[in-house]
């Protein structure tokens, strides 16, 4: 099987990123983008973003998944603590994320390192989810081998038939993290594949240092 997609361009021009009118923290250029991409790009999930851990074999993995907060401290997603991404984060907090909006030609990379966040504020986001996602959430032993779709269907059924009219409470094993930035990189298309790249890190004093990258 071979593809040669060498004719596969596009030229960027829908925005610049220049260092004279970057704000001090990287935290509020980033509400600044997701508010601007949310609000006039056509884009269906402005929240999903990838995260890349390394892995127990060794290996570093990608998946997408949607962040669910974000504040001043870092940003926050909830998951199976006991899965791949799970025991990962375990044994190696220190995580990548990162969020492409396409249709505004933007990117955003942030190294950072990832904790749980506190039992009361998990059980907060777990009440505020749908029923469905609710059961969803005990029915899966998130990253484990599994014969069939059925067997996950039949547990759902019978949950739903042993959970009908009572509270559903959050499985101990489920719950938020919270990625803490120490290096936030924005990317800006631009033509002729001179980028705009502004990288913010963090120092020992908690200021930011920033700088522009060649593209």
């Amino acid at each position: 099987m071979e593809k040669d997609l060498s004719n596969y361009r596009k030229s960027y021009e829908k925005g610049a990123l220049l260092l004279d009118n970057v704000p001090e923290n990287p935290l509020e250029l980033f509400r600044d983008w997701f508010i601007e991409v949310d609000t006039h790009f056509n884009v269906e999930e402005t929240n999903a973003m990838t995260i890349s851990t390394l892995g127990i074999d060794g290996f570093p993995k990608s998946r997408v998944v949607l962040l669910k907060k974000y504040t001043y401290e870092g940003f926050i997603f909830y998951t199976n603590y006991d899965s791949e991404k799970g025991k990962a984060i375990e044994a190696n907090p220190n995580v990548c994320l990162s969020f492409f909006w396409h249709s505004a030609e933007r990117q955003i990379i942030i190294k950072g390192r990832a904790e749980k966040i506190a039992d009361n504020l998990s059980d907060g986001y777990f009440e505020s989810r749908p029923r469905g996602s609710q059961l969803g959430a005990i029915v899966s032993n998130q990253s484990e081998p599994i014969k069939d779709r059925k067997i996950l269907e039949d547990r759902l059924k019978e949950l739903e038939a042993s959970y009908e009219g009572k509270d559903i409470q959050r499985p101990k094993n489920w719950g938020g993290y919270i990625v803490k930035p120490i290096e936030l990189e924005f990317w800006q298309g631009r033509p002729n594949r001179l980028h705009d790249r502004i990288r913010y890190q963090l120092q020992g004093d908690f200021n930011w240092k920033i700088e522009r990258l060649s593209p």
